[in-house]
Order: C-alpha cells, then structure tokens, then sequence
C-alpha cells in the first residue's frame, strides 16, 4: 500500500469486520452514524428501534447525558494513568460501587477490558487461587455445551459453540464440558426458568468421577446461555450446581457478561436465582457499552488467598494496559448513577411479564418452533431452510432492518434483548414489526422459504 496514496472515507476494505459476512455487508452496507435512548439513526436518516440493546451492552440507552459529560469531563482531567503500581481516584470508586452492588461476600473486583479478558481474568485467578492454598493439582476446567465465554483461547476451550473453535487447534488441555440444557420437547415456549432438567447438573458428578475431583478448579456457566439463542436455566439447575462445587472444593464461576447489570431486572443473574458463585465476570453493562471496561468479581477468601507473601511482591501476575483507565471508570459511575436515577433495574423486572406476553405472542405464526423469554431477553427460534442453516434468520435480520428495527440472530435464532428503559408501546412495536415479518408477503410468497 502507498502511504501517501489519499485515504477513501468510503472505502470498506481496511476495515475487517468481526463476526461478520464481510462480502455481504460490503455489497450493502448498513451504517450508524447516530443515537439517543431508544433509536438509532442510519447513514439514510431512518430511525431504527435498538431491539438488542446495541450488542446486549447498552442497558441504560443510547447518548445518556449523565454518562456523555463524565467521559468529556474525565478526558479533559485525566486521560491516563497506569494501573500496575500507581493508581487513581475513579478507579477504586467505582470497585467499591461495584462491591455495594454485588451478592454478599463478592467484594473484590479485577478490571478487564471486555467480556473476554474477564473471562481469561476468572480462569486465570481460579488457577492461581488453587496454587496459592497448596493445592496445585487442580488444572482443570469445566465448560458446558453451547457456552458462549468469549474469543480468547481460555474461553473458546470452556466454550461449547463449535463455530467458535474448531479452526483454532488443539486450545487449552484440562478441559471437559457438561450437557447443554436445551431441551425443547419437554421445556418449549418458556418463560422463566424451565420446568425440566435439574438433573443436568449431575454431570458435574459424572465429569469429577472421571477425572477425580480433586484436579477440578472450577466450573463456569453462563446463568442463562446467551449467544447461543437464550437458554434459561432449568428450575433448581444452578443451586445443585453450587452444591456440588462446595462438595467438592471446586470453584463457581458464573459468566454474566449478557446478563449482569440489570438484564434480568436484578443487578445480576446471581440475584435473581438466588445462587452466589465464588467468581463473577462481567463487561458489557458495566459502561452502557459507550467505552470497553470488563470487571470481574472474587470471593473475600480468594482475594485473601494472594495476600500471604512479602509486601513488596506482584501477589498477581496478570492485568492489562487499560485496567481500570481513568475514561472508561468515569463513564462506569455515570452508568451505575443512570441505573439509579431511572430505576432501571426495577423497570426491568416491572416489564419482565409485559415482555414474556408479548413474545409469546408470537407462538404459532410461519415458521416459528420455539420462544424463550426470561428478565428482558427472548429468543424466538425458526424453522431452518433445508440444505441452508442460519438463511432464515438472517433474512429476518435484513427485512428488520429495512423495517426500523435492530434485532440480532445466532444460528436460526431471532435474540432479542432492548435497552432496559424500553416502553411497553415499543415492546409492542418490536413484536408486530417481527409479526409482520414471519408472515407471508401479500402476493403469498414467504420471502423467508
């Protein structure tokens, strides 16, 4: 490349996209240039409804005035500061925040960058923890089917979406993984937990029997399995869990980068089912999205584990450039100030029925085979297209899109999951702009076949 070749502002190229069909988007590009609370405005000057939250990370809105003035002000006053042996003022603030928000006894936190490095932050510690009490012998690691912990190689290793891993070798040894939950035949069109499938948390037992509990550090789960199509958890599921890792020594990670600050109408997944793990990830939420910021929650007794040793020691050998930068701290107290003021955790739970009926409304119409709702997330599952899986859904994609809607799709599954200060009118308007997308056209053909 010419470096003094002129730059093309509407050259597509450079940019790689993740996580996308990059020739398609290329061919016809779908760009936002603006946003505020509930909308956002494309390249074209259509308004489009946020049905997923931007990337189930903007809870509290889009552009939310408080969270906009603590990023201009902060980057005006401290743009940068190292995290390893210096600090600032924000950054502790807003670990202390977070420990007044956490279940009981989660009152340390490790800032990451994303939902991913939290993820390899969690694995990381709980190695670490087990090494420091004497007990090294426990390496491995236990993943579930369909679990979704991110794009580095630790959370690829524990995750269970094929698609994920299987171009990228042999990842980290050590590692096994128990049964999805997702059993359609006895749990379909839920709300809530399922009725059926506690007894998948035995295979926990079933995996220890194999490999001797004693070489387990832990297990890690997401509460509900999100990028995989929303998979809540059977009634009684993670509280067997939890009894089995207390059994046994083995950590509890819970992975709630989807449904941490307020998606469940909780502060977390952990509240809202009424289990308490030892290791809590989180990101997403944490900043409304508007800048990267990843933390992880650890029991008193794990951080206490490290602290044994001389004064003058790294007790940790891990963290990040960008722990806890001073921006993105600021623009995590403004978030948790607009959870607050608005109350949006209790306008999530408030809304959780209005949501379920209203995408279960949906039951029965062309292609649908299945709906899932619990907190402000749903899924509605569609009928695959014989001989091309995913061609469903992402048609759907498209035609909501045209129609002034965002919602997201994983496999030929339709994932819903809008900022937390949605209407009950814009609930409504989500489930009849989808309606009228399942349905045939008026000329009688299905535009989705």
């Amino acid at each position: 490349m010419n470096e003094n070749a002129p730059i093309a502002p509407n050259n597509l190229e450079a940019f790689w996209m993740p996580f996308t069909a990059n020739r398609q988007f290329k061919q016809t590009p779908r760009m936002f240039v603006a946003a505020k609370d509930m909308h956002y405005t494309t390249s074209d000057g259509r308004q489009v409804l946020d049905g997923t939250a931007g990337l189930w990370c903007v809870n509290a809105g889009h552009c939310r005035p408080r969270i906009v003035e603590a990023i201009q002000k902060q980057a005006a006053e401290l743009d940068y500061a190292p995290a390893f042996q210096m600090g600032h003022p924000k950054a502790f603030e807003l670990a202390s925040r977070l420990a007044a928000i956490a279940p009981s006894g989660l009152d340390h936190v490790f800032f990451t960058n994303s939902g991913s490095e939290s993820v390899e932050t969690a694995l990381k510690i709980a190695l670490a923890y087990h090494r420091a009490k004497g007990d090294g012998a426990r390496f491995r690691l236990i993943g579930r089917e369909r679990g979704y912990h991110g794009v580095n190689f630790g959370g690829i290793s524990v995750g269970g979406i094929v698609g994920n891993r299987k171009m990228f070798g042999t990842l980290l040894t050590g590692v096994d993984h128990m049964r999805h939950t997702h059993d359609p035949v006895r749990n379909g069109y839920s709300s809530g937990e399922t009725e059926h499938g506690a007894e998948l948390a035995d295979d926990l037992l079933r995996i220890a029997t194999l490999h001797d509990p004693s070489t387990i550090a832990a297990v890690i789960v997401e509460p509900v399995a999100g990028s995989t199509g929303v998979l809540p958890p059977p009634k009684g599921y993670l509280k067997r869990l939890r009894e089995i890792c207390d059994q046994h020594g083995i950590l509890l990670i819970f992975d709630e980068v989807i449904t941490g600050y307020g998606r469940m109408g909780t502060a977390f997944a952990a509240d809202y089912f009424g289990v308490t793990p030892d290791i809590m990830v989180t990101a997403k939420g944490l900043t409304n999205g508007v800048i990267p910021m990843g933390a992880v929650y650890v029991k008193d007794e794990i951080y206490d584990a490290f602290m044994g040793g001389a004064e003058h020691l790294i007790e940790f050998a891990h963290g990040y450039t960008y722990s806890g930068n001073p921006i993105a701290a600021a623009a995590g107290l403004a978030t948790l100030e607009t959870y607050k003021e608005d109350g949006l955790f209790e306008r999530a739970k408030a809304l959780e029925p209005v949501w379920a009926e209203a995408i279960h409304s949906l039951k029965g119409e062309p292609h649908v085979i299945d709906i899932r709702t619990i907190g402000l997330i749903g899924a509605i599952e569609l009928e695959p297209i014989a001989g091309a899986p995913t061609k469903r859904a992402f048609s759907a994609f498209l035609e909501a899109y045209e129609k002034g809607l965002l919602i997201r799709t994983t496999g030929d599954i339709i994932a819903l999951s809008p900022p937390l200060m949605i209407s009950e009118d814009q609930i409504g308007e989500i489930v009849e702009t989808l309606r009228g997308i399942l349905r045939p056209s008026p000329d009688g053909t299905a535009v989705r076949d």
